[in-house]
């Protein structure tokens, strides 16, 4: 139980900037074991998200509410996504080789894909997910949380099958990209998973559940693109694949919504 609580606090340290208890020492080695909580902290992210959304929505109305809420997640998250989108958009947008590409994401510098990138995504999810609180304001929580987990699910499957692509080993991602055991894959799916089944259950639409196929399609071309390129994937793009799973699952639920 000590090691399960270790691997936990390991997660919500590398992934969020949420304060862990002192006695948790950052070590680099079990990351990849801590891969198993990566959808459960997209539960405390999406909870945090919601309760912001809720406040904002209180005190002001649903588009400023849906503002705070995605201001919220980023801060909780430190943006940690959110420079992996940038960075594959300005290392694959303006590099055509695998040593420029590699080269460009590992620049700290924003360029112009990666803000026309960021720019896009930011206001793509916002107006999906004004869309669904428009629709069904009591259920946006649950649709945030299950947002959040399912696509954070989604990088776990290319850590588990694919390569990681860089050969040195000073990146901070290098330890996560150690390959997981089935053990650690299947809790994965169990975080990831349950919100989008209590979505289905609350909403009484089984068809829910078919954005784990649609997920699924997007992180199999997203990797099968970035493996054409650089051989394999990056913690950049582990955090661009999050990030257009996030998107494409609110996509999703607006398009099924919308014929149902």
């Amino acid at each position: 139980m000590k090691r399960q609580i270790t691997l936990f606090f390991t997660a919500l340290q590398f992934y969020t900037r949420i304060p862990v208890p002192k006695w948790v020492a950052y070590q680099p080695e079990n990351l990849s074991a801590a891969t198993a909580y990566l959808p459960f902290i997209g539960w405390i992210v999406g909870m945090i998200a919601g309760v912001a959304w809720l406040g904002g929505l209180y005190v002001t109305d649903v588009t400023v509410g849906l503002l705070i809420s995605l201001t919220a997640s980023i801060l909780t998250t430190g943006a940690f996504h959110e420079d992996g989108l940038a960075d594959v958009c300005d290392g694959f947008g303006g590099g055509w080789t695998k040593e420029k590409i590699l080269e460009i994401m590992k620049d700290s510098r924003l360029g112009t894909y990666g803000t026309t990138g960021l720019v896009l995504i930011l206001a793509f999810k916002f107006s999906l997910l004004q869309i669904l609180a428009v629709r069904d304001q009591a259920a946006l929580v649950l649709l945030l949380v299950a947002g959040h987990s399912v696509s954070r699910l989604m990088p776990t499957f290319v850590i588990f099958f694919q390569n990681y692509a860089r050969d040195t080993n000073d990146s901070k991602a290098k330890p996560v990209a150690e390959k997981p055991s089935w053990l650690t894959l299947t809790a994965a799916c169990f975080f990831g998973v349950i919100p989008l089944i209590l979505l289905a259950f609350s909403k009484q639409e089984p068809l829910v559940l078919l954005a784990l196929v649609f997920l699924g399609t997007i992180t199999f071309f997203m990797s099968r693109y970035f493996k054409k390129w650089i051989g394999g994937y990056t913690g950049d793009c582990l955090g661009a694949i999050q990030q257009v799973s996030e998107t494409g699952f609110y996509l999703f639920i607006v398009a099924l919504w919308k014929y149902i």
